[in-house]
């Protein structure tokens, strides 16, 4: 076999592993599917061991893990529980408990990367519903759907932003600019759709009772300091400061610390997302180098991919075959090589994010919600999850199209 024809080989076999989240028969996940590809794509001559090192975007691998310490910080401070308690005690109506829902998990995710904040919101949504004795359903979509919409607005709002915005250079503040109004879009759509689509848990004049009390979680002093920390993140992030300097800075000074066990924060870092990152930046290279970079500007022109909405549609279709990351990866080399890739950039972060909304399987996001729902014992059934998810998607990409 050709080094070409093992190239395309490894590449096809990498991204059936993506969109089936295994290879059949084997209990490899898509991170070990990811980190194989890598090693095939260097064993079979496609690219060498150095060229593989040069492949890996260490700026996002920084970036991604720099986010990753700061909110397991919030997390473990405390911070997010008692944001949780706040709101739940001045929510006297199902309509005003949804709406806080999906400002918590659309404003969070902007800055704090969607799929932390999933993993934090889940058992706290879960917890608050049981309490107050409400159908915990709606409001887990909320979690879900609100993330993956308010991730749209910012480079660090979720892992495929967080590539764009390293490959694209695009200023953290002129990326915000231009999708934060079709983020809020999204979020307005979740919250209307989901308010519309479940009739008997909102459109009720029966008021919430305030939920039981509880043990304080966290005491200010100690919310203090990772606050502070992540504030000036996100401030030196609209300042124009390198986002990995920042976030890695940032998560150095939260591990300085006498309250918090640095192994507690190594326990919460997704360290299969960061293997899984690596392997396909070499995967996507290797067929780059022997099949996408002579041919890209012919399937450009043959596909019209300099057209907005033919790029917005390519990338919700790809995107819920392989997955959000994978598919902006693989849609890389044909993005920069238009002649002018700037705004076809913004709607390839614009779509990938806004099509996880489509299926249960459609982001890590909305597995992470339903796993922890799961673990409750409570089912996120795939068709209640696309009722909402279908026409939010489709209505939120059409939004975002017109935008840009």
């Amino acid at each position: 076999m050709g080094t070409e024809a093992a190239a395309i080989a490894v590449f096809a076999m990498t991204y059936l592993a993506m969109a089936l989240g295994r290879i059949p028969g084997l209990k490899l996940d898509r991170a070990g599917a990811a980190l194989a590809g890598a090693a095939g794509m260097v064993a079979c001559g496609a690219l060498s061991l150095e060229e593989a090192y040069r492949a890996i975007d260490l700026n996002t691998i920084t970036l991604l893990l720099g986010m990753m310490i700061v909110v397991a910080h919030l997390r473990l401070c405390g911070f997010f529980a008692a944001v949780g308690a706040w709101a739940a005690t001045r929510a006297h109506h199902p309509l005003v408990l949804l709406a806080a829902v999906v400002l918590v998990s659309g404003a969070f995710s902007a800055f704090l990367v969607n799929d932390t904040v999933c993993l934090v919101l889940t058992p706290l949504v879960c917890d608050l519903t049981a309490r107050l004795k409400r159908d915990p359903i709606p409001y887990l979509l909320a979690v879900a759907m609100a993330s993956n919409a308010g991730s749209t607005a910012t480079i660090t709002g979720n892992p495929q932003n967080i590539i764009i915005g390293s490959l694209s250079r695009i200023p953290y503040t002129e990326f915000a600019a231009a999708l934060a109004p079709v983020a809020a879009i999204a979020l307005v759509l979740t919250f209307v759709l989901l308010a519309l689509l479940f009739r008997h848990e909102f459109w009720t004049r029966e008021r919430l009772a305030s939920p039981p009390a509880e043990s304080p979680t966290a005491r200010p002093s100690h919310l203090l300091k990772p606050v502070l920390v992540a504030i000036a993140m996100m401030a030196g992030f609209f300042a124009g400061l390198p986002p990995a300097a920042v976030a890695i800075a940032a998560a150095a000074v939260m591990l300085i610390t006498r309250r918090v066990e640095s192994s507690e924060v190594y326990a919460q870092i997704d360290w299969p997302l960061l293997a899984m990152f690596a392997g396909l930046f070499i995967v996507v290279a290797g067929i780059e180098k022997w099949l996408f970079s002579a041919g890209a500007h012919a399937v450009i022109g043959a596909l019209g991919l300099e057209r907005i909405p033919v790029l917005s549609t390519l990338t919700a279709v790809l995107s819920n075959v392989v997955s959000n990351v994978p598919a902006v990866l693989v849609l890389k080399p044909f993005v920069a090589a238009l002649h002018e890739p700037r705004r076809a950039w913004l709607a390839l972060a614009m779509a990938s994010t806004l099509a996880g909304n489509l299926t249960l399987v459609g982001s890590i996001a909305n597995l992470i919600v339903a796993r922890g729902a799961e673990a409750r014992g409570i089912e996120i059934r795939l068709g209640t999850y696309l009722k909402v998810g279908l026409p939010l998607t489709v209505l939120s990409i059409l939004a975002g199209v017109l935008w840009l």
